[in-house]
C-alpha cells in the first residue's frame, strides 16, 4: 500500500440500535491517537470532522418495525454524499461509527465508484435482516441486507440506486450470532461466510488467504473493510453494545490486519460500534485504532 490521502469522518450515530453512548465512538477513537497513529506510518490525515446527526429518538417508526427509521435514513444520506465526496477528490475514506447502522450510507457512498465492489464484514453479526426478520426493530442489524437491496426503500435507494453491492462479494469473518432470517439469506444468495467454527478449524492464516483469494476470483475493484469491534471477543473489546462471547481474538484481528495490508485490496474502510460509556479506560477504542495500525501499515520490524 503506497502513502494514502485519508479523510477520517466520524458519524455519531446511536439511532441503529437502543443502547446509548456509541454516538461518542468517534470522539474515543480520535483520543485514542488514530490520527497521530496514522501520520506516523506517513499517510496524510484530513479530519473531516463529523456527520450532524440528529439526536431524537422516536423509537418504532409509523408503520413499519424500524427504530427511528427517518433519522436513521437522514444521516446516512448526508454521510452517502460526505464519501462520495471524499472519492471525488481521490482520498482514501475511513468512517468512525457510531453503531452498524452507518454502513447504509459508507456503502452508498463507495457503490457509484465502484462497479464491482467487494465487502469484508467483519463481526460477530451478519447484520441480514429486515424489518419481517428482525427481533428487535434495530436497524444497526440490517445494513449488510439493505445494501444489497433488501429492506425499507428509503435506506435501499440512498443515493438512488440499488442494490449497492452484490451478495456475491460479500465475505463475513467471525460470525457467532445469526438469526434464523439471516441464515436462510445467506444460504439462498450464496454469501460466503467464515464463521468461528472455520477460524478456530483452519486458523485466521487460511482464513485471510481464501477471503483475498476469493475476491482476486471475483475481479473486484475495490474493498471495503467493515469492522465490527463486537467481530472481537468482548474480553479484549468490552465497551460494544451487542457482545457475544467466543470471538475473534486480539493477535488474530491484528493478523488479519496485516495480511489485508500486504494483499493491498482494501480501498476504503470503517470500525463502528464502540460505546466509550460500557468500555474500560478506552479499551475499546485502543484497540480499533491498534488495528488501524496493522491495516494501515504499521509492523514491528
Amino acid at each position: 500500500m503506497n502513502k494514502l490521502d485519508i479523510s477520517i469522518i466520524g458519524v455519531p450515530m446511536d439511532l441503529g440500535q437502543n443502547r446509548r453512548g456509541v454516538d461518542m465512538g468517534p470522539s474515543a477513537i480520535r483520543y485514542a491517537g488514530v490520527v497521530e497513529r496514522l501520520q506516523a506510518l506517513g499517510h496524510t490525515v484530513k479530519d473531516e470532522g463529523d456527520i450532524a446527526i440528529s439526536h431524537t429518538r422516536k423509537e418504532q417508526s409509523p408503520n413499519t418495525h424500524l427504530r427511528n427509521l427517518e433519522d436513521v435514513m437522514e444521516g446516512n444520506t448526508k454521510l452517502a454524499n460526505k464519501v462520495h465526496e471524499v472519492l471525488l477528490e481521490g482520498r482514501y475514506p475511513l468512517v468512525l461509527g457510531g453503531d452498524h447502522s452507518i454502513a447504509i450510507g459508507t456503502l452508498a457512498g463507495l457503490a457509484d465508484r465502484y462497479e464491482n465492489l467487494g465487502v469484508i464484514w467483519y463481526d460477530a453479526h451478519a447484520d441480514l435482516n429486515t424489518a419481517e426478520t428482525s427481533p428487535s426493530g434495530n436497524i444497526h442489524g440490517m445494513p449488510l441486507a439493505v445494501s444489497i437491496g433488501l429492506g425499507h426503500e428509503d435506506l435501499v435507494n440512498i443515493r438512488s440506486f440499488a442494490p449497492k453491492i452484490k451478495p456475491e462479494n460479500v465475505v463475513i469473518i467471525g460470525a457467532r450470532s445469526v438469526d434464523p432470517g439471516e441464515r436462510e439469506l445467506i444460504k439462498e444468495k450464496g454469501i460466503k461466510v467464515f464463521s468461528m467454527h472455520e477460524i478456530d478449524k483452519h486458523g485466521m492464516t487460511e482464513v485471510m488467504n481464501q477471503t483475498i483469494a476469493y475476491f482476486h476470483e471475483r475481479n473486484v475493484d475495490g474493498v471495503h473493510l467493515s469492522l465490527d469491534l463486537d467481530g472481537l471477543d468482548p474480553l479484549y473489546t468490552p465497551g460494544v453494545g451487542t457482545p457475544v462471547p467466543g470471538g475473534i481474538s486480539y493477535r488474530e484481528s491484528h493478523l488479519a490486519m496485516e495480511m489485508l495490508y500486504s494483499s493491498n485490496l482494501i480501498t476504503s474502510a470503517e470500525f463502528v460500534e464502540v460505546n466509550p460509556i460500557l468500555d474500560e479506560k478506552n479499551k475499546t477504542a485502543d484497540v480499533a485504532v491498534g488495528l488501524m495500525g496493522s491495516l494501515f501499515g504499521e509492523s514491528l520490524i
